[in-house]
């Protein structure tokens, strides 16, 4: 018996088909859904300049989007809020257990303080979608008597 494989006779290449539009592997599926498109700086010098330190908003899926920016607005107090490790915690208004808030949910120009009161909505945390997280989160009263510092560095007493 041979060990080498023979040819079988009349055999040919078999090229695969080519994609459609809606197969797995076409130039349109190959796409981030629309919801994920970001507008980018319109600043020319934009590939030459050293990335912001200040942390860009995380990206969620559409749907926990959707979800969170369709839900009600709550209101809270700042329990506390470290700049350096990018995140803090709110005591509702209405009691309960304190709620996270990243830095990248933080709208508005001010740091938050402890004191200060603060509108959010609450999105629902990943992997077991058990605890939530403030989002949407806008500093609607600063703490009287204390001194607040814009996202730039600039320090402002209230």
């Amino acid at each position: 018996m041979s060990s080498q494989a023979t040819p079988i006779q009349g055999s040919r290449p078999v090229t695969p088909p080519l994609p459609t539009a809606g197969s797995p592997r076409s130039p349109e599926s190959l796409q981030p859904p629309a919801c994920r498109h970001r507008d980018r700086s319109p600043s020319p010098m934009r590939g030459y300049l050293i990335p912001s330190p200040l942390p860009t908003r995380r990206n969620r899926t559409c749907s926990a989007t959707a979800r969170a920016a369709e839900g009600p607005m709550f209101s809270g107090v700042c329990k506390y809020f470290s700049r350096s490790k990018g995140h803090g915690f709110i005591t509702p208004s209405d009691g309960g257990s304190d709620i996270f808030v990243h830095i990248s949910d933080i709208e508005g120009e001010y740091v938050p303080v402890e004191g200060d009161e603060m509108s959010y909505k609450i999105c629902s945390i990943p992997p077991k979608y058990e605890k939530v997280q403030a989002v949407e989160v806008t500093i609607t009263h600063l703490n009287p008597g204390t001194k607040h510092e814009t996202w730039a560095g600039r320090v402002v007493s209230s």
